[in-house]
């Protein structure tokens, strides 16, 4: 028989519904369509690759959930270098130092458990302040020893899922000097906040004595700035320093004020740590006009009753706006300036 997302598949809901109550799962109608996602891709599918390639993701991203979510309270900063950098090289040092700052300040670290920046990032917080998400490859990247032994490190099959896992537990992304994949991250984080897929968060560059960073930034404004490929807002989205202490700085500085963002229907709900008060709006609203939408709105506002399925957020302030979903570099410069306030 053909499946369907409603309820018109007769004795095979009634069997999903059986399972649900005897398994007594969290948000059974999630569960439901994904048990009918999974039977449906068993139907139309009969290429095994494809399959095992839907399993094996499926698996991973519940392992991931599995291992975050108990630290789910706390902070976490992804950090991105070279693997090559060697323990006595300055710029491994730095790292060390950036991590052990973010320990002492409550955050945890994410790395991809590898050698390198990556053992730096891990060695400097601690295995008790890390994550280690790893990738299985041919030539076989051992978790650092860091990590090896740690209950917070992971392996991935497929790059994909690690990238998830990157991004989706991360307040602030670090980026040290690197390779193609570092390059990678650094494109990938700036392309989805961009575009607004990704929540607007730190990205935060941190240079060598070479200024790795700063030739990098002269060919972003040279080379792509000049041909109009991005725009002058867009390097809102990354800050650039060589001192690991102001890079925990730009972090802390974020979420001074701002807490969290979503969007409920056509409105971009910003939760916020502190109330703001009428003069604050009226500054924002002359200073930032141009992200809201034509005949839109920006208010002051509480929990709209759509935010009830997060009553932990529900007694934070909120600033409510029609957001143009267009204007994401703007959109970060309009978060700094409300904690500015």
């Amino acid at each position: 028989m053909k499946l369907s997302f409603d309820r018109s598949n007769g004795e095979i809901d009634l069997i999903i519904d059986g399972l649900l109550q005897q398994t007594e799962v969290n948000h059974p109608e999630m569960i439901r369509q994904m048990i009918l996602t999974a039977l449906k891709a068993g139907q139309e599918s009969s290429y095994l690759a494809d399959l095992k390639l839907m399993r094996t993701t499926m698996k991973e991203m519940r392992y991931t959930n599995k291992i975050f979510a108990p630290y789910r309270d706390r902070k976490k900063v992804t950090i991105f270098g070279s693997a090559r950098s060697a323990p006595d090289e300055p710029i491994y040092q730095k790292c060390v130092e950036f991590s052990r700052l973010l320990a002492e300040r409550n955050y945890m670290v994410i790395t991809g458990g590898g050698p390198g920046i990556m053992q730096a990032g891990n060695e400097g917080a601690g295995a008790e302040n890390s994550f280690a998400v790893n990738i299985r490859l041919p030539f076989e990247q051992d978790t650092n020893p860091v990590m090896v032994e740690s209950d917070k490190a992971i392996t991935y099959k497929y790059f994909f899922n690690r990238k998830v896992a990157f991004l989706k537990e991360a307040q602030a992304v670090t980026l040290f000097p690197g390779g193609f994949g570092t390059l990678d991250e650094a494109m990938e984080i700036m392309t989805l906040v961009q575009t607004g897929k990704n929540p607007p968060i730190p990205l935060v560059m941190v240079d060598d004595d070479g200024g790795y960073w700063e030739d990098w930034f002269e060919f972003t404004r040279d080379s792509l700035l000049r041909r109009g490929l991005i725009s002058g807002e867009d390097f809102s989205l990354f800050s650039i320093t060589r001192d690991p202490v102001e890079a925990v700085q730009f972090i802390d500085d974020f979420y001074r004020n701002y807490h969290s963002l979503r969007f409920v229907g056509d409105k971009l709900v910003i939760r916020l740590n502190k109330s703001l008060d009428s003069g604050h709006l009226q500054t924002l609203n002359e200073e930032f006009n141009e992200i809201i939408r034509p005949n839109g709105s920006m208010e002051l506002s509480g929990p709209l009753p759509e935010e009830k399925d997060q009553p932990d957020l529900l007694p934070l302030p909120r600033v409510t706006l029609d957001f143009n979903r267009r204007s994401y570099g703007l959109l970060k410069a309009f978060i700094r300036r409300i904690n500015s306030f």
